[in-house]
Protein backbone atom coordinates (compact mmCIF):
# COMPACT_ATOMS: atom_id res chain seq x y z
CA UNK A 1 0.00 0.00 0.00
CA UNK A 2 1.20 3.52 -0.80
CA UNK A 3 0.36 5.74 2.17
CA UNK A 4 -0.41 9.45 2.10
CA UNK A 5 -0.25 12.05 4.87
CA UNK A 6 -3.82 13.27 4.79
CA UNK A 7 -7.08 12.79 6.63
CA UNK A 8 -8.78 12.30 3.27
CA UNK A 9 -6.58 9.26 2.57
CA UNK A 10 -7.45 7.78 5.97
CA UNK A 11 -11.18 8.36 5.38
CA UNK A 12 -10.96 6.78 1.95
CA UNK A 13 -9.27 3.68 3.33
CA UNK A 14 -11.90 3.47 6.05
CA UNK A 15 -14.67 3.54 3.45
CA UNK A 16 -12.97 0.70 1.55
CA UNK A 17 -12.37 -1.38 4.67
CA UNK A 18 -14.36 -4.65 4.42
CA UNK A 19 -14.37 -4.89 8.23
CA UNK A 20 -15.73 -1.39 8.91
CA UNK A 21 -19.25 -2.71 9.59
CA UNK A 22 -18.01 -4.51 12.71
CA UNK A 23 -17.30 -1.20 14.43
CA UNK A 24 -21.02 -0.76 15.01
CA UNK A 25 -21.20 -4.14 16.76
CA UNK A 26 -19.40 -2.74 19.85
CA UNK A 27 -20.14 -0.20 22.55
CA UNK A 28 -17.60 2.65 22.86
CA UNK A 29 -17.14 4.62 26.10
CA UNK A 30 -18.04 8.30 26.06
CA UNK A 31 -15.81 10.81 27.80
CA UNK A 32 -16.96 14.40 28.13
CA UNK A 33 -19.83 13.69 25.76
CA UNK A 34 -17.49 12.42 23.03
CA UNK A 35 -17.03 8.86 21.82
CA UNK A 36 -13.62 7.68 22.99
CA UNK A 37 -10.83 6.68 20.64
CA UNK A 38 -10.15 3.28 22.19
CA UNK A 39 -6.56 1.97 22.09
CA UNK A 40 -6.57 -0.36 25.11
CA UNK A 41 -8.00 -3.55 23.68
CA UNK A 42 -4.73 -5.16 24.75
CA UNK A 43 -5.95 -4.73 28.34
CA UNK A 44 -9.74 -4.97 28.07
CA UNK A 45 -11.64 -5.27 24.82
CA UNK A 46 -14.84 -3.38 24.09
CA UNK A 47 -18.22 -4.95 24.80
CA UNK A 48 -19.99 -6.60 21.85
CA UNK A 49 -23.55 -5.30 21.71
CA UNK A 50 -24.92 -8.83 21.48
CA UNK A 51 -23.30 -9.83 24.79
CA UNK A 52 -26.13 -8.14 26.69
CA UNK A 53 -28.71 -10.03 24.64
CA UNK A 54 -27.15 -13.44 25.26
CA UNK A 55 -26.61 -12.84 28.99
CA UNK A 56 -30.17 -11.61 29.43
CA UNK A 57 -31.44 -14.73 27.67
CA UNK A 58 -29.57 -16.88 30.18
CA UNK A 59 -30.97 -14.82 33.07
CA UNK A 60 -34.44 -15.26 31.60
CA UNK A 61 -34.01 -19.02 31.26
CA UNK A 62 -32.70 -19.23 34.81
CA UNK A 63 -35.73 -17.31 36.09
CA UNK A 64 -38.21 -19.41 34.12
CA UNK A 65 -36.62 -22.85 34.32
CA UNK A 66 -34.50 -22.98 37.46
CA UNK A 67 -32.44 -26.17 37.59
CA UNK A 68 -34.16 -27.49 34.45
CA UNK A 69 -32.15 -24.91 32.52
CA UNK A 70 -29.23 -27.32 32.56
CA UNK A 71 -31.03 -29.36 29.91
CA UNK A 72 -33.98 -27.30 28.63
CA UNK A 73 -32.70 -23.73 28.25
CA UNK A 74 -32.32 -22.45 24.70
CA UNK A 75 -28.57 -23.15 25.02
CA UNK A 76 -28.43 -25.94 27.63
CA UNK A 77 -25.99 -25.15 30.43
CA UNK A 78 -24.97 -28.80 30.81
CA UNK A 79 -23.04 -28.61 27.53
CA UNK A 80 -22.67 -24.84 27.23
CA UNK A 81 -18.89 -24.86 26.72
CA UNK A 82 -19.32 -27.07 23.66
CA UNK A 83 -20.95 -24.18 21.79
CA UNK A 84 -17.67 -22.27 22.01
CA UNK A 85 -15.29 -25.00 20.93
CA UNK A 86 -15.38 -24.86 17.12
CA UNK A 87 -15.35 -21.07 17.02
CA UNK A 88 -12.44 -20.87 19.49
CA UNK A 89 -10.54 -23.53 17.53
CA UNK A 90 -10.76 -21.32 14.44
CA UNK A 91 -9.18 -18.43 16.34
CA UNK A 92 -6.13 -20.45 17.46
CA UNK A 93 -5.76 -22.80 14.50
CA UNK A 94 -6.66 -26.02 16.27
CA UNK A 95 -8.90 -29.03 15.88
CA UNK A 96 -12.06 -28.83 18.01
CA UNK A 97 -10.98 -31.80 20.14
CA UNK A 98 -7.82 -29.88 21.08
CA UNK A 99 -9.60 -26.85 22.57
CA UNK A 100 -11.68 -26.25 25.65
CA UNK A 101 -12.89 -23.03 27.26
CA UNK A 102 -12.55 -23.21 31.05
CA UNK A 103 -11.34 -21.36 34.15
CA UNK A 104 -8.98 -18.42 33.54
CA UNK A 105 -5.54 -18.09 32.02
CA UNK A 106 -3.13 -18.63 34.90
CA UNK A 107 -5.32 -21.34 36.44
CA UNK A 108 -5.19 -23.14 33.09
CA UNK A 109 -1.43 -22.64 32.90
CA UNK A 110 -0.99 -24.30 36.28
CA UNK A 111 -3.31 -27.19 35.37
CA UNK A 112 -1.49 -27.81 32.10
CA UNK A 113 1.90 -27.63 33.77
CA UNK A 114 0.78 -30.36 36.17
CA UNK A 115 0.68 -32.57 33.09
CA UNK A 116 3.50 -31.13 31.00
CA UNK A 117 6.15 -29.92 33.44
CA UNK A 118 7.47 -33.18 34.86
CA UNK A 119 11.07 -32.49 35.96
CA UNK A 120 13.24 -35.54 36.50
CA UNK A 121 16.94 -35.94 37.12
CA UNK A 122 18.98 -33.40 35.20
CA UNK A 123 16.00 -32.38 33.00
CA UNK A 124 14.37 -29.81 35.27
CA UNK A 125 14.74 -26.40 33.62
CA UNK A 126 12.05 -24.11 32.18
CA UNK A 127 13.05 -21.58 29.51
CA UNK A 128 11.07 -18.36 28.98
CA UNK A 129 11.61 -14.88 27.62
CA UNK A 130 13.01 -12.24 29.99
CA UNK A 131 10.30 -9.90 31.28
CA UNK A 132 7.51 -12.35 30.63
CA UNK A 133 4.15 -11.28 32.02
CA UNK A 134 4.47 -11.32 35.85
CA UNK A 135 1.69 -13.86 36.31
CA UNK A 136 3.57 -16.28 34.07
CA UNK A 137 6.76 -15.70 36.03
CA UNK A 138 4.96 -16.40 39.31
CA UNK A 139 3.43 -19.57 37.89
CA UNK A 140 6.74 -20.86 36.56
CA UNK A 141 8.62 -20.07 39.76
CA UNK A 142 5.99 -21.67 41.97
CA UNK A 143 5.81 -24.81 39.83
CA UNK A 144 9.59 -25.16 40.04
CA UNK A 145 9.50 -24.80 43.83
CA UNK A 146 6.56 -27.22 44.07
CA UNK A 147 8.75 -29.88 42.47
CA UNK A 148 11.59 -29.15 44.90
CA UNK A 149 13.87 -27.14 42.63
CA UNK A 150 15.32 -23.63 42.88
CA UNK A 151 14.13 -21.01 40.33
CA UNK A 152 17.58 -19.45 40.43
CA UNK A 153 18.91 -22.67 38.91
CA UNK A 154 15.90 -24.03 37.05
CA UNK A 155 14.40 -20.94 35.38
CA UNK A 156 16.27 -19.79 32.26
CA UNK A 157 15.42 -16.35 30.86
CA UNK A 158 16.44 -15.29 27.36
CA UNK A 159 17.39 -11.60 27.23
CA UNK A 160 17.50 -9.13 24.37
CA UNK A 161 20.90 -8.15 23.06
CA UNK A 162 22.51 -5.05 24.62
CA UNK A 163 20.81 -1.88 23.41
CA UNK A 164 17.90 -3.80 21.88
CA UNK A 165 14.37 -4.48 23.12
CA UNK A 166 13.19 -7.51 21.16
CA UNK A 167 14.64 -11.00 21.06
CA UNK A 168 16.32 -12.63 18.08
CA UNK A 169 14.86 -16.02 17.20
CA UNK A 170 18.44 -17.26 16.73
CA UNK A 171 19.19 -16.39 20.37
CA UNK A 172 16.13 -18.29 21.56
CA UNK A 173 17.09 -21.33 19.53
CA UNK A 174 20.67 -21.12 20.75
CA UNK A 175 19.53 -20.94 24.40
CA UNK A 176 17.33 -24.00 23.89
CA UNK A 177 20.23 -25.88 22.33
CA UNK A 178 22.66 -24.76 25.05
CA UNK A 179 20.48 -26.08 27.88
CA UNK A 180 19.44 -29.06 25.77
CA UNK A 181 19.13 -32.18 27.91
CA UNK A 182 18.47 -30.07 31.03
CA UNK A 183 15.31 -28.53 29.59
CA UNK A 184 11.94 -29.92 30.62
CA UNK A 185 9.78 -27.12 29.24
CA UNK A 186 9.96 -24.09 26.94
CA UNK A 187 7.15 -21.72 27.94
CA UNK A 188 6.95 -18.38 26.12
CA UNK A 189 4.32 -15.72 25.51
CA UNK A 190 3.12 -15.76 21.90
CA UNK A 191 3.26 -11.94 21.86
CA UNK A 192 5.33 -10.14 24.50
CA UNK A 193 3.15 -7.76 26.47
CA UNK A 194 5.82 -5.03 26.77
CA UNK A 195 7.40 -4.93 23.31
CA UNK A 196 4.55 -6.34 21.22
CA UNK A 197 6.99 -8.79 19.63
CA UNK A 198 5.27 -11.69 17.88
CA UNK A 199 7.43 -14.78 18.41
CA UNK A 200 7.95 -17.45 15.79
CA UNK A 201 5.96 -20.13 17.59
CA UNK A 202 6.62 -22.74 14.92
CA UNK A 203 10.44 -22.41 15.12
CA UNK A 204 10.45 -22.27 18.93
CA UNK A 205 8.31 -25.41 19.10
CA UNK A 206 10.58 -27.25 16.69
CA UNK A 207 13.67 -26.21 18.67
CA UNK A 208 12.11 -27.35 21.95
CA UNK A 209 11.25 -30.73 20.47
CA UNK A 210 14.75 -31.18 19.08
CA UNK A 211 16.02 -30.69 22.62
CA UNK A 212 13.53 -33.23 23.97
CA UNK A 213 11.49 -30.57 25.79
CA UNK A 214 7.79 -29.70 25.85
CA UNK A 215 6.67 -26.50 24.06
CA UNK A 216 3.95 -24.44 25.75
CA UNK A 217 2.72 -20.90 25.12
CA UNK A 218 0.77 -18.16 26.88
CA UNK A 219 -1.35 -16.59 24.12
CA UNK A 220 -2.91 -13.79 26.18
CA UNK A 221 -1.76 -11.16 23.69
CA UNK A 222 -1.87 -13.40 20.63
CA UNK A 223 -5.30 -15.06 20.62
CA UNK A 224 -7.68 -12.83 18.65
CA UNK A 225 -4.76 -10.58 17.68
CA UNK A 226 -2.76 -12.66 15.18
CA UNK A 227 -3.47 -15.82 13.15
CA UNK A 228 -2.31 -18.96 14.93
CA UNK A 229 -1.82 -22.55 13.75
CA UNK A 230 -1.29 -24.44 16.98
CA UNK A 231 -2.10 -27.87 15.57
CA UNK A 232 0.01 -27.46 12.44
CA UNK A 233 2.95 -26.05 14.41
CA UNK A 234 2.90 -29.03 16.78
CA UNK A 235 2.58 -26.94 19.97
CA UNK A 236 2.15 -29.25 22.98
CA UNK A 237 -0.10 -26.97 25.04
CA UNK A 238 -1.25 -23.37 25.20
CA UNK A 239 -3.63 -21.20 27.18
CA UNK A 240 -5.12 -17.74 26.77
CA UNK A 241 -7.51 -15.22 28.24
CA UNK A 242 -10.55 -13.79 26.44
CA UNK A 243 -10.99 -10.32 27.95
CA UNK A 244 -8.32 -8.58 25.85
CA UNK A 245 -8.45 -8.90 22.06
CA UNK A 246 -11.28 -11.42 22.34
CA UNK A 247 -13.67 -8.83 23.83
CA UNK A 248 -15.42 -11.11 26.31
CA UNK A 249 -15.58 -8.98 29.44
CA UNK A 250 -13.49 -8.46 32.60
CA UNK A 251 -12.22 -11.72 34.05
CA UNK A 252 -14.00 -13.78 31.42
CA UNK A 253 -13.43 -17.47 30.79
CA UNK A 254 -10.02 -18.68 29.60
CA UNK A 255 -9.03 -21.12 26.89
CA UNK A 256 -6.75 -24.15 26.74
CA UNK A 257 -5.19 -26.17 23.92
CA UNK A 258 -3.71 -29.66 24.14
CA UNK A 259 -2.34 -31.20 20.96
CA UNK A 260 -4.15 -34.35 19.93
CA UNK A 261 -1.01 -36.51 20.17
CA UNK A 262 -1.32 -36.20 23.96
CA UNK A 263 -5.01 -37.11 24.19
CA UNK A 264 -4.58 -40.83 24.67
CA UNK A 265 -1.65 -40.58 27.07
CA UNK A 266 -1.92 -41.41 30.75
CA UNK A 267 -0.76 -37.99 31.90
CA UNK A 268 -0.71 -36.66 35.45
CA UNK A 269 -3.46 -34.11 35.98
CA UNK A 270 -5.61 -32.50 38.65
CA UNK A 271 -9.05 -33.98 38.06
CA UNK A 272 -12.59 -32.71 38.54
CA UNK A 273 -15.98 -34.07 37.59
CA UNK A 274 -16.45 -32.00 34.42
CA UNK A 275 -13.38 -33.64 32.92
CA UNK A 276 -14.83 -37.10 33.62
CA UNK A 277 -16.29 -39.02 30.67
CA UNK A 278 -19.73 -37.65 29.90
CA UNK A 279 -21.52 -40.98 29.64
CA UNK A 280 -20.88 -41.91 33.29
CA UNK A 281 -20.37 -38.49 34.90
CA UNK A 282 -23.71 -38.51 36.73
CA UNK A 283 -23.30 -41.98 38.16
CA UNK A 284 -21.25 -40.16 40.81
CA UNK A 285 -18.82 -43.08 41.10
CA UNK A 286 -15.21 -42.94 42.26
CA UNK A 287 -12.40 -43.42 39.76
CA UNK A 288 -11.68 -40.59 37.35
CA UNK A 289 -11.96 -41.41 33.64
CA UNK A 290 -10.90 -38.36 31.58
CA UNK A 291 -12.74 -37.30 28.45
CA UNK A 292 -10.61 -38.00 25.39
CA UNK A 293 -9.33 -34.61 24.27
CA UNK A 294 -8.76 -31.20 25.82
CA UNK A 295 -12.09 -31.44 27.65
CA UNK A 296 -10.46 -34.01 29.91
CA UNK A 297 -8.55 -31.18 31.63
CA UNK A 298 -11.78 -29.55 32.85
CA UNK A 299 -12.45 -29.49 36.56
CA UNK A 300 -15.65 -27.54 37.09
CA UNK A 301 -18.84 -26.97 35.11
CA UNK A 302 -19.30 -23.98 32.82
CA UNK A 303 -19.51 -20.35 34.06
CA UNK A 304 -22.49 -19.70 31.79
CA UNK A 305 -22.75 -15.91 32.04
CA UNK A 306 -19.06 -15.45 31.22
CA UNK A 307 -19.35 -17.91 28.39
CA UNK A 308 -22.41 -16.13 26.99
CA UNK A 309 -20.36 -12.95 26.59
CA UNK A 310 -17.56 -14.95 24.97
CA UNK A 311 -20.02 -16.59 22.59
CA UNK A 312 -21.21 -13.15 21.45
CA UNK A 313 -17.61 -12.19 20.67
CA UNK A 314 -16.69 -15.46 18.98
CA UNK A 315 -19.65 -15.06 16.64
CA UNK A 316 -18.08 -11.81 15.39
CA UNK A 317 -14.61 -13.34 15.07
CA UNK A 318 -16.05 -16.19 13.05
CA UNK A 319 -17.69 -13.71 10.68
CA UNK A 320 -14.61 -11.51 10.32
CA UNK A 321 -11.90 -14.18 10.13
CA UNK A 322 -8.43 -13.93 11.67
CA UNK A 323 -6.65 -13.48 8.34
CA UNK A 324 -8.78 -10.43 7.48
CA UNK A 325 -8.19 -8.97 10.93
CA UNK A 326 -4.45 -9.47 10.55
CA UNK A 327 -4.40 -7.78 7.15
CA UNK A 328 -6.12 -4.75 8.64
CA UNK A 329 -3.76 -4.79 11.63
CA UNK A 330 -0.73 -4.67 9.33
CA UNK A 331 -2.25 -1.86 7.24
CA UNK A 332 -3.08 0.25 10.32
CA UNK A 333 0.34 -0.30 11.89
CA UNK A 334 2.01 0.53 8.59
CA UNK A 335 0.06 3.78 8.38
CA UNK A 336 0.99 4.70 11.95
CA UNK A 337 4.67 4.00 11.25
CA UNK A 338 4.48 6.03 8.03
CA UNK A 339 3.01 9.03 9.83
Amino acid sequence: MIYQVSAAFAMEQDQRDPLRKFREQFFFPEIGGKRALYFTGNSLGLQPKNARVLIEEELEDWANLGVEGHFYSRRPWFSYHEQLTKKAALVVGARPSEVVMMNQLTVNLHLLMVSFYRPSGKRHKILCEARAFPSDQYALESQIRFHGYDPELSLVEVHARPGQHTLHIDDIEEAIQTHGDELALVMIGGVNYITGQLFDISRITAAAHRAGAIAGFDLAHAAGNVPLKLHEWGVDFACWCTYKYLNSGPGSVGGAFVHERHHGRNLARFAGWWGHEKETRFRMESGFKPIHGAEGWQISNAPVFNMAAHLASLDLFEQAGMESLRQKSIALTGFAEFL
